[in-house]
C-alpha cells in the first residue's frame, strides 16, 4: 500500500533532502512573499497546460483553418521535446538548451528566457502569472510570467519529465508533479512548500491527472495511482497491465491510457475496473489521448495515429503516419492535430481520419501540439518552435 501519511512524510523527506544535497526543499522568492491567493482561470481561447486542462483531455476550443499557414518560426539552441503552452498572448516553452523561452503569440519575437542549467523535457504549466516547469536535474522552477525572473525552486531527488498540474483547495492553489525518484509531490504554488509526498515503487513520468478531488497518474510500477488531491491519502491503485509511460486523460468518471504492453485502456474509477481494452498491433503506446464527443484518440509506436469509441474501445479508424506517434494528439473542433517523428504535423478529420493538411518539419515531433486563439504551436527535434494559422 502506499499512503500518505505523516510517518511517510519523516521517513521519506529526510532521504530526498539527503539525495538532493540541500537542507530545504524550496528556495524562498526574493523580495516580500507572493500572496497565498488562488490562481485565476485562464481564457478559454488559451492553451496553459499541457493537455489543455487539468483533466488533461486534450480537446482545445474554437476552429482552425482548413489549410494553416507557417505564420514562423522560434529557433532554441536544442531540441525541443517539451510541448508548449500559451497563456496572455506569450507561449512557454523549454528546450534542451537548458532554457525556458517565452515568445510572442503573435510574431514569434523573443520575450525572455530563463536558465535552468538543464535540459528542459518537461512541458511547463502556465498559471495566475506565473510558470512552473521542471528539468531533468529534477528541479522544479517558478519564474514570473512577465518577467522571466526566478521566484523559487523545488527540488526533487531525479528528473522531472512530466508537466505540473494544479488544483485549488481553502482558497490555495497547490501544484503536483511526478519524478523519476518514484515520488509525487503536492506543493504550495505561491511559496514552493510542500503539503505532501506520495510515494510509488517506480518512475513517474507522465503528467498527473486532477478531477473531482483526486489525483490519477500511472507509473512505471505498472499501477494506476488514485489519490486523494488535498492529503494526499491512497484512495485506490488499479493494475495498469503494464508500465505507463504517458499521462493518463480523465472523463466522466473514467481514466483513459496506454501502456508498454500494446494496449490502451478504460478504467472506471468508482468501481477500479477495466471498462474496456484495446490492441490494434504489438506496438506501445506513450502517447496520452483527447478524449472528445464519444471519441478517445491517441498516437502509437505503430506508425498510426488511432480513434475509438469512448464507450466500448471499438476502432473507429487508424491514420497511417511514416513514424512513430509518441506525440498526443488535440482536438479542435472537426479536426484533430498530432506530430510524428516522420517529420510530418498532420491534421486530420474527426469523423472519418481523413487528412485534410500537414506540414513537413523535416526531423522528428515527438512533442504534443498547443492550440490557442486558432493557432497549433509545436517544437521540433530540430531545435525550433513552429506557429500554424490563418494567414
Amino acid at each position: 500500500m502506499h499512503r500518505h501519511r505523516s510517518d511517510v512524510l519523516v521517513t521519506i523527506l529526510p532521504l530526498l533532502l539527503l539525495l538532493a544535497g540541500c537542507s530545504d526543499k524550496s528556495t524562498p522568492p526574493p523580495g516580500p512573499p507572493a500572496h497565498d491567493t488562488p490562481a485565476v482561470a485562464a481564457p478559454a481561447t488559451d492553451w496553459p497546460q499541457f493537455r489543455g486542462d487539468p483533466g488533461l483531455t486534450g480537446v482545445a476550443p474554437g476552429r482552425l483553418p482548413d489549410q494553416p499557414a507557417l505564420l514562423w518560426t522560434y529557433a532554441t539552441e536544442g531540441p525541443v521535446n517539451s510541448s508548449a503552452v500559451v497563456a496572455d498572448g506569450r507561449v512557454f516553452v523549454g528546450s534542451n538548451d537548458g532554457k525556458l523561452h517565452a515568445i510572442n503569440l503573435s510574431d514569434g519575437q523573443p520575450l525572455w528566457t530563463y536558465a535552468t542549467g538543464e535540459a528542459v523535457e518537461a512541458p511547463p504549466l502556465a498559471l495566475g502569472g506565473r510558470v512552473y516547469v521542471g528539468d531533468t536535474l529534477g528541479i522544479l522552477h517558478a519564474v514570473d510570467a512577465a518577467s522571466g525572473r526566478l521566484l523559487w525552486k523545488f527540488v526533487t531527488g531525479d528528473k522531472i519529465i512530466g508537466a505540473a498540474n494544479w488544483f485549488v483547495h481553502e482558497g490555495r492553489t497547490n501544484l503536483l508533479v511526478g519524478s523519476h525518484d518514484f515520488s509525487l509531490y503536492s506543493i504550495n504554488a505561491a511559496t514552493g512548500a510542500t503539503n505532501w509526498v506520495y510515494a510509488t515503487d517506480n518512475l513517474i513520468n507522465g503528467t498527473p491527472a486532477v478531477g473531482d478531488g483526486i489525483v490519477v497518474f500511472g507509473g512505471c510500477d505498472a499501477l494506476l495511482h488514485v489519490v486523494s488531491a488535498v492529503s494526499g491519502a491512497e484512495v485506490k491503485q488499479v493494475d495498469a497491465g503494464a508500465y505507463v509511460a504517458g499521462s493518463v486523460g480523465l472523463k466522466d468518471g473514467r481514466a483513459y491510457y496506454g501502456h508498454y504492453e500494446n494496449e490502451y485502456l478504460c478504467v472506471d474509477l468508482a468501481g477500479g475496473t477495466n471498462v474496456w481494452s484495446y490492441r490494434a498491433r504489438n506496438f506501445p503506446y506513450f502517447s496520452s489521448p483527447a478524449i472528445n464527443d464519444g471519441r478517445v484518440l491517441f498516437g502509437g509506436r505503430d506508425k498510426r495515429l488511432h480513434c475509438v469509441d469512448s464507450s466500448t474501445g471499438d476502432e473507429l479508424w487508424t491514420f497511417a503516419t511514416r513514424g512513430k506517434v509518441d506525440s498526443s494528439p488535440v482536438a479542435c473542433g472537426d479536426k484533430v492535430v498530432v506530430g510524428s517523428e516522420d517529420g510530418r504535423l498532420y491534421m486530420v478529420a474527426i469523423a472519418d481520419g481523413a487528412e485534410r493538411w500537414s506540414y513537413d518539419v523535416g526531423r522528428p515531433l515527438t512533442a504534443s501540439p498547443a492550440i490557442a486563439e486558432g493557432r497549433i504551436i509545436i517544437g521540433s527535434e530540430d531545435g525550433n518552435v513552429y506557429c500554424f494559422g490563418s494567414d
